[in-house]
């Protein structure tokens, strides 16, 4: 087996997953602010209280409630959520990829700071 050609491979495909992940996310968070803005585009802000996220858009059911019921605010979610799954993705990644360069110290990081991704999302939010 040729690492150097297999390692020069495994960059390419991280490279092409980043791209694409952040494309696909710009995508979908631009067609959920032009849906959003040919909806609400013309009601006067409110600015005199702070308005949170509803309570539908905080869950990922909910978003995909607000996603196929086409509103741009779920949409634009969908959109954030992607491009914070996109360096997740990206590490699971690079653990498969040293995994099957069986370099070993290198995964076991790459578990590491894949926990302590999952953690910051999933974990800490009780």
């Amino acid at each position: 087996m040729n690492l150097p050609a297999e390692e020069h491979r495994f960059e390419i495909v991280i490279a092409n997953l980043l791209r694409a992940g952040v494309l696909a996310a710009a995508t979908v968070v631009g067609v959920g602010a032009i849906l959003y803005l040919v909806r609400h585009g013309a009601e006067p802000p409110r600015f005199a209280q702070f308005r949170s996220e509803p309570e539908n858009l905080r869950t990922m059911a909910g978003i995909l409630e607000q996603v196929f019921a086409f509103h741009g605010r779920g949409i634009i979610q969908l959109g954030l959520l992607m491009l914070i799954a996109t360096p997740i993705l990206r590490v699971a990644f690079a653990t498969y990829a040293f995994s099957r360069m069986r370099d070993w110290r290198y995964v076991v990081v790459s578990l590491i700071v894949l926990a302590l991704l999952c953690y910051s999302l999933f974990g800490s939010a009780g």
